[in-house]
């Protein structure tokens, strides 16, 4: 039995591809997650690991889809070696059914933590380049005016929490946390 698993980050973020993908590979039945690939507790992951059976072929339509670090990669490659399944990746074109394909599973890992590796260290030297010449990260602080205004607007009653924000031009999460500040805190016993 072909056993497929499609993944995506985010909530906004759409499968059809890797549906489509997974469907046109014959899988019998494809278990999908919105989740990072960072998290290891992936419930739909593990449950498709647990229903696969010595003779599978568990599918993803990549490899990133199913692991982010090279070392959680090769332990469920490893896991599924165990259980006697063998892994298709579409898009890397992977088969470890083959001695090849076993060796390019491996290979493409290592090649794609590497480039996170780089990404990420990237990053870190532009946010301290920026941090040298005096520019700080994080989203720009509200106008202070405009937040008075808003809960000026607020307390009259008159307004909707929808019509101050257009009104002012702050988000209604900033006014709803600016209001949560003015309440007295809750003392515990």
């Amino acid at each position: 039995m072909k056993i497929g698993y499609a993944r995506v980050s985010t909530l906004d973020q759409s499968l059809d591809m890797q549906m489509d993908a997974l469907k046109a590979a014959g899988c019998d039945r494809v278990f999908t997650e919105h989740a990072s690939g960072a998290q290891d507790d992936r419930p739909e992951l593990q449950r498709a690991l647990d229903i696969l059976r010595p003779g599978d072929v568990f599918v993803v339509w990549k490899l990133d889809r199913l692991a982010r670090s090279t070392k959680k990669l090769i332990t469920v490659a490893e896991q599924l070696e165990a259980a006697g399944v063998e892994l298709v990746s579409i898009q890397d074109r992977i088969d470890t059914t083959t001695a090849i394909g076993k060796a390019m599973f491996r290979m493409i890992g290592v090649i794609a933590e590497l480039e996170r590796d780089m990404i990420r260290e990237r990053t870190q030297a532009g946010l301290a380049a920026a941090r040298a010449r005096g520019r700080m990260g994080g989203r720009p602080k509200a106008d202070q005016r405009k937040i008075d205004q808003s809960i000026a607007l607020y307390d009259t009653q008159k307004y909707t929490v929808n019509e101050i924000c257009d009104l002012t031009g702050i988000s209604r999460s900033l006014l709803y946390r600016e209001l949560k500040k003015r309440q007295p805190a809750a003392t515990t016993r």
